[in-house]
């Protein structure tokens, strides 16, 4: 595998950790409150060992006109560092439902400019 330079670490300690980044072949939608943030006919399904599967959603493919960057980070020896979107809207602030990895570890630079949301906090439907 090529990269920019910048391997993670991660598998450097644990080298029999995988994580493997495929096109999913479905539509997926997300929707929170019964509202659509997200549509998109090529996201990325990531399965890692030992955490569930996960759906990443590009960019373009995600109304972040209803989402908030909040400061919440997070580090991943394996992706790198994460960001994290809430909703917008009235009320209390809302939970954290959605990251990213905006600077991914070669390994993972799939999933650039690629969004993951928090099953529990949203639908995400495949058609």
């Amino acid at each position: 595998m090529t990269g920019n330079g910048n391997p993670a670490p991660g598998f450097m300690r644990n080298p029999h950790k995988r994580i493997t980044i495929t096109p999913h072949a479905k539509r997926i939608i997300v929707k929170a409150d019964g509202i659509e943030i997200a549509a998109t006919k090529a996201a990325k399904l990531l399965r890692e060992t030992g955490c569930r599967d996960v759906f990443y959603i590009p960019f373009t493919d995600i109304n972040f006109a209803g989402l908030e960057p909040t400061q919440t980070r997070t580090h991943c020896p394996y992706k790198g560092d994460a960001s994290y979107w809430r909703l917008t809207g009235a009320g209390e602030p809302g939970s954290d439902i959605m990251w990213a990895y905006e600077t991914p570890y070669d390994e993972a630079r799939e999933i650039k400019e690629h969004g993951a949301f928090y099953a529990e906090f949203v639908d995400i439907e495949e058609h």
